[in-house]
C-alpha cells in the first residue's frame, strides 16, 4: 500500500491516502500543518512532537500514523 513520509527528525508522519476517509480531524485540529490545498499538504515542521501524536492518535481511519525516529 503506497505510504508517504514526512519527517522532521523527531517524527516521522505516514500517510495512506487510500485508507483515508477524509473526516478532516487532522485539519480541525492542527490547521498549521494540515492544508490539502498545498503541496506537500502536511508540514509537520508547523508543530511539536507533542502535538503530532495527540492529533495523529485522533485519526478516526488510520491513515495518518507515526513513528519516533531514534
Amino acid at each position: 500500500m503506497e505510504t508517504h513520509e514526512y519527517n522532521t527528525g523527531e517524527i516521522t508522519i505516514l500517510w495512506k491516502p487510500k485508507v483515508c476517509i477524509h473526516a478532516a480531524v487532522c485539519v480541525k485540529m492542527l490547521p498549521k500543518v494540515y492544508n490539502p490545498k498545498d503541496r506537500p499538504w502536511i508540514k509537520p515542521e508547523n508543530a511539536t512532537t507533542e502535538e503530532l501524536k495527540d492529533q495523529l492518535s485522533k485519526c478516526p481511519s488510520g491513515a495518518l500514523s507515526y513513528k519516533l525516529n531514534s
